[in-house]
């Protein structure tokens, strides 16, 4: 096998776009269930997490537009339990909080108030 000289080394850090920080901020600060690790005005949030990565929310200008997006699996250990406590602070799952189970994991599919998608996520 050839080895290759990767340009891109790592990722650093994953943002979601959102239309309200304040709101949005709030909604996960809960969910993570810790305080971020930085904010810049009312433009950026992040938080780090003990393994490296970080995870933020920025409010881009108004004329760049907002569009919601959707991916990001955070690692939880119990997630029928997670989904639950969420659902009753009014968190929406996709199929009524269903959890799915894989071959190699389970997850549920929700969605944050801004409208952005997230998976709760754990390993077998």
């Amino acid at each position: 096998m050839a080895t290759t000289t990767a340009r891109v080394k790592a990722i650093d850090a994953s943002y979601y776009y959102v239309k309200d920080m304040d709101r949005a901020r709030k909604f996960y600060q809960d969910l993570l269930g810790f305080e971020p690790s930085m904010t810049y005005e009312s433009m950026v949030t992040e938080w780090s997490f003990p393994g490296g990565e970080s995870f933020g929310l920025y409010k881009a200008p108004e004329d760049e537009g907002f569009h919601p997006g959707g991916g990001l699996m955070f690692q939880v250990e119990d997630v029928p339990g997670t989904v639950e406590s969420l659902k009753k602070q009014g968190v929406k799952f996709m199929g009524e909080g269903h959890v799915e189970e894989t071959p190699g994991c389970h997850m549920a599919f929700g969605h944050d108030t801004e409208g952005n998608g997230f998976i709760l996520h754990k390993r077998k």
